[in-house]
């Protein structure tokens, strides 16, 4: 869900926060080996630990950290600030108010696959087979209705009616849209 800009931005957004600018200056300095020693390892020239993340991700992310402690870097030089205060990063704020909206709407739409999933728990659905004649008949009903087949099928299921002695039966109607 996040790219590697995403963590990146974030990761150094709140690790900067109150560190001064010689600091953020060693952040750089340590993500450029990072960048390099990653890159290396992409390359076969190195190893990973056996439970690490895959090397590409892991490479692209430490790329990722290198530009954005450059970024706070050059910002704080620029403006003249003497530590980081993430919320008045304009750009840095609008990258988070950005992450934040696709979380609250990830989270939206998994919720909403859960009450789906969940009305969708009492719902039935069948692939039937039906003989050359039945068929027949179901199609030229759905026919007639202007509906499709499993629609006919769906309104005769509706309408069963289970007797005391377990007899099942669908009294007579007309499919309608």
């Amino acid at each position: 869900m996040w790219s590697a800009q995403d963590v990146a931005r974030d990761q150094v957004r709140r690790q900067a926060n109150g560190l001064d600018v010689a600091t953020v200056a060693e952040k750089v300095a340590e993500a450029a080996v990072r960048e390099r020693e990653t890159a290396e390892r992409l390359r076969g020239n190195g190893s990973f630990y056996e439970f690490e993340m895959d090397r590409e991700r892991l490479a692209v992310i430490w790329l990722a950290k290198h530009s954005e402690w450059r970024r706070v870097r050059e910002l704080m030089t620029a403006v003249g600030w003497s530590v980081y205060e993430p919320e008045r990063d304009a750009q840095g704020s609008v990258w988070a108010r950005e992450r934040e909206e696709r979380f609250a709407g990830a989270l939206a739409a998994q919720a909403a696959l859960g009450e789906r999933r969940g009305e969708e728990a009492d719902e039935l659905r069948a692939e039937v087979w039906l003989s050359a004649a039945s068929s027949g008949l179901i199609r030229v009903v759905a026919c007639r209705a202007g509906l499709r087949p499993p629609e006919v099928l769906a309104q005769l299921a509706e309408r069963i009616v289970v007797g005391e002695d377990g007899t099942v039966s669908v009294p007579p109607f007309t499919p309608s849209l």
